[in-house]
């Protein structure tokens, strides 16, 4: 037989065959055993019944009994004329009575002989299957002594084989270790290379983007400024919102500044697609409804949101680059702050307000100015939404709150919903957002039936404070207060 490669595919079969072997072997063992022939319990015929035989054998001469007298009178003359007359008949009957008892002798011997034949074929019938049976028995364990046999002489050869093997492995284990060693030095060290360039190349990778977007501040501030000259090339102003970009509460250097906190979103607050992701549930509420204001509208995610669903919708924001990003992208956005924009506008000329992620930026007192205004600008029936970061919860506001150098005070839930109420919109309700993932919060322990009572105390103890802990930790990392002008 010509040696074949060792391969998985070759071991899976050599696998299926031995599979397949036992199968056979078990299923022909269990075919034995069913076929056991249980003892024959022999049963004894029935035996002639000879309790009348005797009285036939007595009684079956009629005539030789009969004994008459010498004729002498004419009663004994009658007598012997009727007796002449019946002997025939008596005579007839007399002999089947003879034949019949002989008969009936003979059957019965051959009874009595074939009674005990039977008797005799049973016994030996009987002690036959009962060796039958015991051989089979023996045959059974035979084929299950072989079994344990094999099995005892393959793990035998298969220890001595696998003694040969654990020495040359602990020899080869020991190689692999050592070469081992000087890989995960050599592996410490290039993770340490390719984590400082790592960390460089994110720090080189925020400045690019950082100067790109100044770069592009800088071209369009130019062009602008070349237009105003008497001389410069005769282009088309571009749009602007009720409010210019500076003015008294916001200096041209701010202004200049803005591409700033347009690098800070694409750094922090995530991707354009992760945000629309995020913000897609907000689109039902405002379905088939026109003139929504996006309040804070960054770079416009929601507007592109709102125009692929046909809701006529435009944007509002302070700051200058999120204006122009927007307007790039053929987007219809305005510069400048929420209540100069409400106060510009006709009472009820608004389908409904949105402002994801602005209220934090917000004085206390501006808020409740905007609401007031909100409120009078909204058509009746045109909902309000307001999201913004839940301090409740303590991730988030370490997390995402204190990171941002613009937000001004964090409202909880609670009054944020108040304060629609207060200001005169109904339905006022509160829909927590994005849970913090359930695997990254602390884990309770896992109680056992085998657990002492000190030990059971001290786990739900514990889990009850590892609950308490994850409701102030970690819930949902943002809210919104949803309300509706009545």
């Amino acid at each position: 037989m010509a040696n074949r490669p060792v391969t998985s595919d070759r071991l899976q079969e050599l696998r299926d065959e031995r599979e397949a072997a036992d199968r056979a072997y078990n299923d022909a063992l269990t075919a034995v055993d069913r076929a056991l022939v249980p003892p024959v319990v022999a049963v004894a015929p029935s035996r002639l019944d000879e309790t009348a035989l005797g009285a036939l054998n007595a009684s079956w001469q009629i005539t030789d009994a009969v004994s008459l007298p010498p004729p002498r009178g004419l009663r004994s003359r009658l007598a012997h004329f009727v007796w002449r007359l019946c002997a025939p008949a008596f005579e007839r009957q007399q002999a089947f009575n003879s034949r019949l008892v002989d008969h009936l002798n003979r059957h019965a011997d051959v009874e009595r002989d074939a009674s005990r034949a039977v008797e005799r074929l049973n016994t030996l019938l009987q002690d036959y299957t009962t060796a039958l049976a015991a051989f089979q028995s023996h045959l059974v364990v035979y084929f299950q002594q072989i079994t344990w046999f094999v099995e005892t002489k393959d793990r035998l050869d298969a220890a001595s084989l696998m003694a040969v093997y654990d020495t040359v492995i602990n020899h080869l284990t020991l190689e692999l270790a050592k070469n081992r060693e000087h890989a995960d030095v050599r592996e410490a060290r290039l993770t340490g290379r390719v984590t400082a360039i790592s960390a460089a190349d994110d720090e080189l990778r925020g400045s690019l983007a950082s100067v790109q977007t100044a770069t592009a501040v800088l071209k369009r501030e130019l062009e602008r400024s070349l237009q105003s000259r008497p001389d410069g090339p005769d282009r088309p102003a571009p749009p602007a919102g009720p409010v210019g970009p500076a003015g008294p509460d916001r200096p041209a250097e701010t202004t200049l500044d803005s591409y700033k906190y347009v690098g800070f979103e694409d750094r922090f607050r995530g991707s354009q697609d992760a945000i629309r992701a995020r913000l897609g549930d907000y689109v039902p509420l405002f379905k088939g409804r026109s003139d929504v204001l996006d309040v804070g509208c960054g770079r416009g995610e929601l507007l592109d949101l709102f125009k692929k669903s046909g809701v006529g919708a435009r944007g509002l924001d302070v700051n200058h680059e999120m204006v122009e990003a927007c307007r790039a992208r053929g987007l219809d956005a305005v510069e400048g702050d929420l209540v100069s924009y409400l106060e510009g506008l006709p009472d009820g000329s608004l389908g409904g307000l949105i402002a994801v992620q602005v209220v934090e930026h917000l004085e206390p007192s501006y808020l409740m100015r905007a609401l007031d205004i909100a409120f009078h600008k909204l058509r009746p029936g045109s909902p309000i939404v307001l999201e913004t970061i839940n301090p409740a919860c303590w991730f988030a506001f370490f997390s995402s709150y204190i990171r941002d150098l613009t937000h001004v005070r964090p409202i909880h839930p609670e009054t944020l919903q108040y304060l629609l109420t207060a200001s005169g919109f109904s339905r006022a309700k509160i829909d927590f957002r994005a849970p913090y993932p359930e695997a990254d919060k602390l884990q309770p322990l896992a109680p056992s039936e085998s657990d002492t009572p000190v030990v059971a105390d001290f786990v739900a103890t514990f889990n009850s404070n590892v609950e308490r802990l994850n409701g102030l930790l970690f819930t949902y990392l943002d809210y919104a207060a949803i309300g509706e002008r009545a």
